[in-house]
């Protein structure tokens, strides 16, 4: 009214007044844009995308973290297993450093307990086993930030301080021990505690600078279980099981799915799970902690009872 104009033509005139300067903007030099695609901030958005998508029952979350993880194995990795750094103009270029094999590695085991697609687990499997090989220094422990085939520098550092992003160490040491629950290898267990060993004295110092570390030694020491629902994927009391997992804070735990069409596939990542079976042709839970099992429910009470 103060303007002796209706909103509609308000909106009409700004519109106009948009394109007059969009039209003249496009006259100016662009600025340059950061348009590449990196591996490891790609695995933490995975990973992010993935653990929104349990909590939130999200599939927008669940899609965009499905297609970022297919792109980047599919795309950014090697036929010897090894990690690309760097997607540009379709381009992928650049060996990968430890945060492109610890990020991702994080981001695809979020993504198994998210869809429960065993591939994304065996690939954050292969991965780590990569990682074992190629940059773990045998000296002091823990991992090199360069792999020992790649450029010949004077000297390999070891991180450990997070800073905008976790270290790879810290993020490694938590998915060592989170894939030693998934697949009862008590070798990634050393190796997570050697990395702690090795930085030890960082932490004893100023813990606050390696505070992802310490959510791993948390993981280690603190009340964990592992946690196998049998049953069929799509039937209503597996999701039933699921969906009230996802619903509770489980932050020291690991959700195995096993299901007809998966029996096979997670058996060989997870062999301890190989005789766990539906209770009376229900979904059933197994509870354990630490590989030692409470007697299996098919009961969703039951299963949270045993998780308190």
């Amino acid at each position: 009214a103060k303007l002796s104009m209706s909103e509609k033509e308000l909106s009409a005139r700004l519109e106009s007044a948009r394109q007059i300067l969009f039209k003249h903007r496009e006259q100016r030099i662009h600025p340059s844009k950061d348009d590449k695609i990196l591996t490891d901030w790609n695995g933490l958005m995975i990973a992010a995308q993935a653990k929104a998508g349990r909590a939130l029952e999200s599939s927008d979350y669940e899609n965009s973290a499905r297609k970022a993880a297919d792109f980047l194995l599919n795309t950014m990795r090697k036929p010897d297993g090894s990690l690309l750094h760097r997607y540009r103009n379709a381009d992928a270029a650049i060996p990968g450093n430890l945060d492109d094999y610890a990020f991702l590695t994080w981001g695809l085991i979020e993504l198994y307990q998210l869809t429960f697609d065993v591939s994304y687990l065996q690939n954050a499997i292969a991965l780590t086993d990569y990682q074992i090989e190629h940059f773990w220094d045998d000296r002091q422990g823990g991992f090199f930030f360069t792999a020992d085939d790649s450029e010949n520098l004077l000297v390999r550092t070891r991180e450990i301080y997070d800073a905008a992003v976790p270290s790879g160490n810290s993020v490694s040491a938590l998915n060592l021990l989170r894939l030693a629950k998934f697949t009862a290898n008590t070798s990634y267990v050393d190796r997570a505690s050697q990395i702690a060993s090795s930085f030890s004295n960082t932490l004893s110092s100023g813990p606050a600078s390696a505070t992802l570390l310490m959510c791993a030694l948390e993981f280690a020491f603190g009340a964990s279980h592992e946690i196998v629902i049998v049953g069929n994927r799509e039937s209503e009391d597996t999701r039933a099981m699921l969906e009230a997992l996802n619903k509770i804070n489980l932050p020291h735990a690991i959700v195995v799915l096993k299901s007809p069409e998966t029996a096979v596939e997670i058996t060989k990542a997870a062999p301890y799970i190989e005789d766990f079976a539906q209770k009376d042709d229900h979904a059933t839970a197994y509870v354990c902690r630490n590989f030692t099992c409470a007697l299996p429910t098919d009961s969703v009470e039951e299963m949270l009872k045993l998780l308190e």
